[in-house]
Protein backbone atom coordinates (compact mmCIF):
# COMPACT_ATOMS: atom_id res chain seq x y z
CA UNK A 1 0.00 0.00 0.00
CA UNK A 2 1.54 3.44 -0.86
CA UNK A 3 1.37 6.15 1.16
CA UNK A 4 -1.34 8.03 -0.59
CA UNK A 5 -3.60 5.12 -0.42
CA UNK A 6 -3.00 5.03 3.27
CA UNK A 7 -3.51 8.83 3.09
CA UNK A 8 -6.93 8.21 1.63
CA UNK A 9 -8.12 5.57 2.97
CA UNK A 10 -7.72 7.27 6.78
CA UNK A 11 -8.39 10.27 5.58
CA UNK A 12 -4.94 12.14 6.87
CA UNK A 13 -2.98 15.06 6.05
CA UNK A 14 0.13 13.86 4.42
CA UNK A 15 3.70 16.02 5.28
CA UNK A 16 6.03 14.41 2.45
CA UNK A 17 7.94 14.97 -0.53
CA UNK A 18 6.20 13.95 -3.71
CA UNK A 19 8.13 11.20 -4.51
CA UNK A 20 7.48 9.59 -1.03
CA UNK A 21 3.92 9.75 -1.37
CA UNK A 22 3.69 6.62 -3.93
CA UNK A 23 6.90 4.36 -2.89
CA UNK A 24 5.23 1.24 -1.10
CA UNK A 25 5.07 -0.31 2.21
CA UNK A 26 4.80 -3.13 3.48
CA UNK A 27 3.13 -3.37 7.45
CA UNK A 28 2.54 -1.74 10.31
CA UNK A 29 2.93 -0.96 13.86
CA UNK A 30 1.15 1.01 16.51
CA UNK A 31 2.28 1.72 19.80
CA UNK A 32 2.96 4.89 22.51
CA UNK A 33 5.91 3.38 23.81
CA UNK A 34 8.97 3.94 22.05
CA UNK A 35 10.85 0.52 23.84
CA UNK A 36 7.91 -1.68 22.08
CA UNK A 37 8.59 -0.26 18.79
CA UNK A 38 12.47 -0.67 18.88
CA UNK A 39 11.89 -4.00 20.65
CA UNK A 40 8.82 -5.90 18.25
CA UNK A 41 9.07 -3.33 15.21
CA UNK A 42 10.06 -4.91 11.54
CA UNK A 43 12.33 -2.65 9.26
CA UNK A 44 10.34 -0.90 6.81
CA UNK A 45 6.72 -0.84 8.66
CA UNK A 46 4.84 2.50 9.18
CA UNK A 47 4.62 3.64 12.89
CA UNK A 48 1.12 4.39 14.08
CA UNK A 49 1.04 6.52 17.43
CA UNK A 50 -0.48 9.51 19.29
CA UNK A 51 3.33 10.47 20.70
CA UNK A 52 4.08 13.66 19.54
CA UNK A 53 7.47 14.30 20.59
CA UNK A 54 11.19 13.79 18.61
CA UNK A 55 11.60 10.50 19.77
CA UNK A 56 9.16 9.41 17.22
CA UNK A 57 10.58 10.62 14.35
CA UNK A 58 14.26 9.00 15.78
CA UNK A 59 12.97 5.89 16.71
CA UNK A 60 11.37 5.78 13.03
CA UNK A 61 14.44 6.47 11.46
CA UNK A 62 16.24 3.98 13.29
CA UNK A 63 14.18 0.91 12.12
CA UNK A 64 14.31 2.64 8.36
CA UNK A 65 10.57 3.56 9.05
CA UNK A 66 9.08 5.44 5.84
CA UNK A 67 6.26 7.08 7.56
CA UNK A 68 4.73 8.38 10.77
CA UNK A 69 0.83 7.76 11.69
CA UNK A 70 0.15 10.30 14.20
CA UNK A 71 -3.19 9.48 15.11
CA UNK A 72 -6.23 10.62 17.85
CA UNK A 73 -6.43 14.35 15.82
CA UNK A 74 -3.30 15.27 17.30
CA UNK A 75 -1.13 17.88 15.31
CA UNK A 76 2.84 17.57 14.92
CA UNK A 77 4.44 20.39 15.92
CA UNK A 78 7.15 22.33 13.34
CA UNK A 79 10.12 20.90 14.85
CA UNK A 80 8.54 17.21 14.34
CA UNK A 81 7.53 18.24 10.67
CA UNK A 82 11.01 19.55 10.36
CA UNK A 83 12.66 16.53 11.82
CA UNK A 84 10.46 13.86 10.01
CA UNK A 85 11.05 15.60 6.31
CA UNK A 86 15.10 16.00 7.65
CA UNK A 87 14.96 12.21 7.49
CA UNK A 88 12.79 11.30 4.91
CA UNK A 89 9.66 10.02 6.95
CA UNK A 90 6.31 10.85 5.41
CA UNK A 91 4.35 12.13 8.59
CA UNK A 92 0.22 11.66 8.66
CA UNK A 93 -2.04 13.13 10.62
CA UNK A 94 -5.50 11.37 11.25
CA UNK A 95 -8.48 12.12 13.35
CA UNK A 96 -9.38 8.17 13.85
CA UNK A 97 -7.76 6.40 17.14
CA UNK A 98 -5.12 3.92 16.47
CA UNK A 99 -7.70 1.09 16.51
CA UNK A 100 -9.73 2.37 13.69
CA UNK A 101 -6.75 3.65 11.28
CA UNK A 102 -5.14 0.02 12.30
CA UNK A 103 -8.28 -1.55 10.85
CA UNK A 104 -8.63 0.24 7.80
CA UNK A 105 -4.69 -0.06 6.96
CA UNK A 106 -4.94 -4.02 7.33
CA UNK A 107 -8.58 -3.60 5.83
CA UNK A 108 -7.19 -2.44 2.78
CA UNK A 109 -4.49 -4.79 2.77
CA UNK A 110 -1.09 -3.42 4.29
CA UNK A 111 0.10 -5.92 6.55
CA UNK A 112 -0.78 -8.86 5.04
Amino acid sequence: MTIREMAERIQAVVYAEPEQIDEDLCGAFGSDMMSDVLAFAENRDVLLTGLLNPQIVRTAHMLDMRAIIIVRGKTAADEIKRLAAENHIALLETKLSMYEASGKLYEGGLGR
